[in-house]
């Protein structure tokens, strides 16, 4: 009986989807009124009149048989059943826009918005990318929004997301590798002035920062357990930017990411990084757009500066270290 439940369902929906595919002047009409937020603001980027704007909500809402959105003071929010028609209304927009952009010959002259998301941790690493396709398609609107939070690229909330950890094994994602980052243990002169130049096979006098006695999803805390008592733990803290300033400031040893440790001259290795030490970072798309112009020129560029060397293309900056991402992910 749940079984025949379910599928009744589901053919319900891809009738609805059907049906509303047949009105797409009014689904684009309700996908500006779900951008802009109010009547108003969608009649003036269609260029029609705003009892144009409530007509064509009212046909969708009788063809999907339940409310769109929630009217109230400040204007429009979507309803569930809204949200679920504009997440595949808003993909459906930016193909027909690829299409078009294509058939008139401007392949070469990409145009409209570009969304990235990555933990803030990342930026670094991927902000060489994103300068570089800027140069190339000057015309893009890019933003980059990072969060602790991973984005639902099937709702329409990223075009690209960079994504730190296991491969992301979602149905309708299309997942590449773009870098394998390494991690170290390294030392400050100042603290290897103070207290010696730490021996590898001898680490028990020296002072760390870092935690022990959690879970943790970074690939060295096995190490940390196995090697760390938390009596020698100089600093405890599991906000890696505050443990990467505290081995900089020479309070013991700590891990870095082996990028962010070799832009500091004042950082040596006790331990270089390895293979046994690494995360792997993913660019994730969905399958709606990977074939668009503009998501396949950023993931040719962003293919392209995986080869270089980030540290010549930085500089110095207080941006917390790539393993503050790792750690910041939250899995979903």
């Amino acid at each position: 009986m749940e079984m025949r439940v379910i599928c009744a369902l589901m053919r319900r929906a891809r009738q609805a989807t059907f049906d509303a595919m047949e009105h797409w002047t009014e689904l684009r009409t309700a996908l500006m009124l779900a951008r802009h937020g109010t009547v108003s603001a969608a009649a003036d980027a269609l260029g029609v009149h705003r009892a144009t704007v409530n007509r064509h909500v009212e046909t969708l809402e009788v063809v999907f048989g339940a409310p769109l959105f929630q009217r109230h003071a400040r204007g429009y929010t979507l309803t569930d059943t809204g949200r679920d028609m504009l997440d595949v209304a808003g993909r459906a927009d930016e193909m027909f826009a690829d299409l078009a952009g294509r058939s008139r010959g401007q392949a070469g002259r990409l145009s409209g918005s570009l969304v990235v998301t990555a933990l803030a941790g990342v930026a670094p690493i991927v902000m060489p990318a994103v300068r570089d396709f800027h140069f190339e398609h000057p015309e893009i609107e890019l933003e980059f929004r990072a969060g602790a939070e991973l984005a639902r690229l099937e709702h329409g909330e990223a075009h690209v997301a960079i994504r730190a950890g296991p491969k992301p094994q979602e149905p309708d994602y299309v997942v590449t590798l773009f870098r394998r980052l390494r991690f170290g243990l390294y030392a400050s002169r100042g603290y290897i002035a103070r207290a010696g130049q730490p021996d590898p096979e001898r680490l028990e006098e020296h002072r760390f920062v870092g935690s022990v006695g959690a879970p943790s999803p970074l690939p060295f805390a096995g190490w940390m357990e196995a090697n760390v008592p938390p009596s020698a733990l100089a600093l405890r803290s599991t906000d890696q930017a505050v443990l990467h300033a505290g081995v900089c400031a020479g309070l013991g040893l700590g891990f870095l990411a082996e990028h962010d440790a070799t832009d500091s001259t004042d950082l040596v290795p006790v331990i270089p990084p390895g293979d046994a030490w690494t995360v792997d970072l993913w660019a994730v798309t969905h399958v709606d757009l990977h074939r668009t112009s503009k998501v396949q020129a950023f993931l040719a560029v962003l293919k392209s500066s995986n080869h270089g060397d980030c540290r010549s293309r930085r500089q110095a900056s207080t941006v917390p270290p790539i393993v503050q991402a790792v750690a910041a992910t939250k899995p979903r």
